[in-house]
């Protein structure tokens, strides 16, 4: 059984003003990491493009160096979502 978000509260003293915050809180977390993954895609882009269409040594590079920040953009994203996702369902992080 999937723990609710409302469980940590006393539902008699939640009104909807209340769980509807709660809502808004969760889908703007998901909107969060859906960002941090755009990003990481639009990076994977980016670097596969100068790498193909480049001329000179340094724009290659730098299309490389797009392909870590990546990674690290994806695990920073997943990592930062956990962590919000876990403060909103349960009491201490």
């Amino acid at each position: 059984m999937a723990k609710s978000p409302y469980s940590k509260f006393d539902n008699c003293e939640l009104i909807l003003r209340d769980k509807l915050a709660i809502d808004r809180t969760i889908l703007a977390n998901e909107r969060t990491l859906l960002a941090y993954l755009r990003s990481g895609v639009s990076l994977v882009i980016a670097g596969v493009s100068m790498m193909h269409f480049s001329q000179t040594s340094w724009f290659q590079a730098v299309g490389v160096s797009c392909i870590p920040v990546v990674v690290i953009t994806g695990i920073f994203g997943m990592a930062r979502y956990r962590i919000i996702n876990q403060s909103i369902y349960f009491c201490c992080p």
